[in-house]
């Protein structure tokens, strides 16, 4: 089992800026790669960035590309999102996960609970 809990989320103006974290409790946090997925209101989940295991590859959705930075440390066991030049439609529901090998665009293993950023106009 890993248990992961999500934090950083928040109310930011337009252009601002949040880093969301997820911290990684259980079995071993250097076997899994991690994802950062988002589900805004009426909208299908979405997988907005991931990393692989010892840190690479990455993905970016287009969305966030340019603007999101994911990272991991795997010392903490914790698994960031730097989100820059945050814009109104970025508001979501933003949900860390956890998948044993390569990371995957939408099988995962486990999930947090999720964390809400929300962005003014």
């Amino acid at each position: 089992q890993v248990q992961l809990v999500e934090s950083g989320g928040g109310l930011v103006q337009a252009g601002g800026s949040l880093r969301l974290s997820c911290a990684a409790s259980g079995r071993a946090f250097g076997n899994y790669a991690m994802g950062w997925f988002r589900q805004a209101p009426g909208k299908e989940r979405e997988l907005v960035a991931a990393i692989n295991k010892s840190g690479g590859p990455t993905y970016y959705a287009d969305s966030a590309k340019g603007r999101f930075t994911i990272s991991r440390d795997n010392v903490k066991n914790t698994v960031y999102l730097q989100m820059n030049s945050l814009k109104p439609e970025d508001t979501a529901v933003y949900y860390c996960a956890a998948r044993y090998g390569a990371w995957s665009m939408n099988e995962y293993d486990y999930w947090g609970q999720g964390t809400q950023v929300t962005v003014s106009s």
